[in-house]
């Protein structure tokens, strides 16, 4: 595995938010792609009040919907450095608040880019967020899954998976730890039911938003990196990068990835992952695919914290204490690829 050693780091995305130059900023907004309309009959109407004291009414549930569709928040600077918009995927049960502000306060990667000179969107993806459910069994097949509170103690390893407890004070994270474990409250909050089934959907809402905004940068966490994966390949003409962090999945071992040659790619690895088994098996998988691009050609480099020396961050990342650090990395990764100006 080639690993690279990142150790300048831009100064303005290490600029804390009391000192840092307020941002030149030429439009927020948001936009809704992708999507269609389904049709649902043989419902029973139902009889509603939707606010006290208000008359029921008899509502119809059938009908056309709207459905699938995937939301985008941006922010679009006034003398953006990056050449290229970057998207920011989030990972399973999660939204685009995932890269927003973290758990304790701090501003999150959307601004950290922000202030690096990228536009950013923020996405939530289909059935997430404020891109809405559909109803299911009808229009998302099965039932959504929900995260219990202490799921992803052990799986985003901020601690043994038998750390957990509802008593903060009876929790056991890693002794080095970098995620901010007193507020692990604050971060379940973000956790969103989420459904298995919905791969195609969420893989043609990634597209649509490519082939709206691109050329771009992807930058995806979690289950959010098959999607960005898979786009890059569906897209090459549109994504300059690819930036998976801590990706969960990658396309099979029969995937051509010729396709990829030109478009580089970067992944980011925490700690201890050598120690877990799940992630040993996701990180030989990633590894696989990484060696698929570079035999067609392409570039694929891994920035792995505990390999430059810096122990203890997290699945989570972007939440990390050193969150910034890591931004910063990334940042100069763009750079030496030649996508800053």
């Amino acid at each position: 595995m080639r690993r690279i050693a990142i150790a300048t780091l831009l100064s303005v995305t290490l600029a804390s938010a009391a000192t840092a130059q307020p941002l030149q900023v030429r439009e927020i907004g948001s936009l809704h792609v992708g999507g269609r309309v389904a049709e649902i009959s043989g419902l029973p109407e139902q009889e509603i009040t939707f606010s006290p004291g208000a008359p029921p009414l008899r509502i119809n549930p059938n009908g056309q919907f709207q459905v699938e569709q995937m939301y985008a928040q941006y922010v679009r600077l006034q003398d953006p450095r990056a050449r290229y918009p970057i998207i920011l995927a989030h990972g399973g049960g999660l939204t685009g608040v995932t890269y927003e502000t973290t758990p304790d306060g701090r501003p999150g990667w959307q601004m950290a880019f922000l202030r690096a000179g990228h536009d950013v969107f923020v996405t939530d993806a289909v059935e997430r967020g404020r891109s809405g459910w559909a109803r299911f069994p009808q229009v998302f097949q099965g039932e959504p899954v929900f995260r219990t509170m202490g799921e992803g103690w052990g799986l985003f390893r901020i601690g043994p998976a038998d750390g957990w407890n509802i008593d903060p004070a009876q929790r056991r994270a890693f002794p080095d730890s970098r995620f901010p474990t007193g507020a692990w409250n604050q971060f379940m909050m973000q956790a969103v039911p989420r459904w298995v089934t919905t791969d195609r959907q969420i893989q043609a809402g990634y597209d649509a938003l490519v082939q709206q905004i691109c050329p771009c940068v992807l930058l995806v966490h979690s289950q959010g990196g098959n999607f960005g994966f898979r786009a890059a390949l569906n897209a090459p003409d549109k994504v300059r990068a690819v930036i998976a962090v801590e990706p969960s999945g990658a396309p099979p071992e029969s995937q051509d990835a010729a396709a990829l040659k030109d478009i580089p790619h970067l992944v980011v690895w925490g700690d201890y992952t050598a120690d877990n088994p799940f992630w040993q098996r996701i990180r030989a998988n990633i590894d696989r695919w990484q060696a698929q691009i570079r035999t067609a050609g392409g570039t694929a480099d891994t920035l792995d914290m505990p390999a430059e020396g810096v122990r203890g961050n997290s699945h989570m990342i972007m939440m990390d204490t050193n969150s910034d650090d890591v931004a910063a990395r990334i940042n100069t990764w763009l750079e030496r690829r030649g996508l800053m100006r």
